[in-house]
């Protein structure tokens, strides 16, 4: 990365071709990590399809670099998903650029906490999220395996929002 200008944010499709490509990444990345991941293919688009969820990919000199997803689980509940920065886009305040935005989206339709997973050797995203104001949780997805997966939420409030 040349610049320290964060990069454009654009909300997309989750089956745009960049988000496809970056979740592809992802997985890739987690497999050589944990030996297994989910496929973010089996995931339907819409999902993260407006008002109820988002997709946004980001983008530097015309590349894609990376990614996230927000989604309500219920009402007061959104989750955040498939978030991922590039390895040569890490380190200069990518992910955190996406999750606030996320986090903003999530409360524009009404979510008054925020869920999220990651594994347990994914350091940096810890770092990030701790950072964020996320703290540990007990496991919100059924079959994940505790040695593995790190649930984390996070309550959201925003000035002049009250959050019960």
């Amino acid at each position: 990365m040349t610049s320290r200008a964060l990069p454009l944010l654009s909300e997309v499709p989750y089956d745009h071709p960049d988000a496809r490509h970056l979740t592809r990444a992802l997985q890739l990345e987690q497999v050589a990590t944990y030996g297994f991941a989910d496929d973010p293919g089996e995931t339907p688009a819409a999902q993260f399809d407006p008002p109820h969820g988002l997709f946004l990919t980001a983008h530097r000199d015309g590349v894609a670099v990376g990614c996230g997803g927000v989604r309500l689980l219920n009402a007061d509940t959104a989750e955040i998903k498939r978030m991922y920065v590039a390895v040569a886009a890490r380190g200069h305040g990518l992910g955190q650029h996406i999750l606030e935005y996320l986090e903003r989206q999530a409360v524009t339709v009404g979510a008054t906490q925020i869920v999220l997973e990651t594994g347990f050797r994914n350091h940096g995203a810890l770092a990030l999220y701790q950072r964020c104001g996320y703290r540990s949780r007990p496991s919100y997805v059924p079959g994940r395996d505790p040695l593995v997966n790190r649930a984390l939420t996070k309550q959201l409030g925003f000035p002049g929002r009250k959050v019960s």
